[in-house]
């Protein structure tokens, strides 16, 4: 892994690049707001939620089957080893923070990541956990 930090004169952002093997991300830093020791209440429990959201091990898999692509509920019960209902709850706690959304095809409902940012979310925590 290597991560590099540019900062360009005169400016209040700093890039940072990530490379993980195949995996490159360039993530703009914008000073001001990165350098605050404080947020406000409502993101500081809006960002709690979403760790709670992500506290569930099954939830967790979940995220980790849909970085491959979308899926319907019968292959996420297959590929984490959990019944279809209980995907499908995960599913519904997943939507309701946004970090899953669906398209429909035909009779099925396929679940993808909600953006990258999710993806990335759940790479640096599975590179943290791995890094220690």
């Amino acid at each position: 892994m290597i991560i590099v930090f540019d900062k360009i004169s005169g400016m209040d952002y700093w890039f940072c690049h990530l490379n993980i093997g195949s995996y490159i991300k360039t993530m703009r830093m914008n000073l001001t707001h990165a350098t605050g020791t404080t947020i406000s209440e409502t993101t500081a429990e809006r960002v709690a939620e979403l760790f709670a959201t992500l506290a569930d091990p099954s939830r967790v898999r979940v995220i980790a089957a849909l970085t491959g692509g979308e899926m319907h509920v019968g292959a996420l019960a297959a590929a984490v080893g959990i019944s279809e209902s209980a995907v499908s709850h995960h599913l519904r706690l997943l939507r309701q923070m946004r970090l899953v959304r669906t398209h429909k095809a035909g009779r099925y409902v396929f679940y993808m990541l909600d953006d990258s940012h999710v993806a990335d979310l759940f790479r640096c925590g599975v590179e943290h956990v791995q890094h220690g």
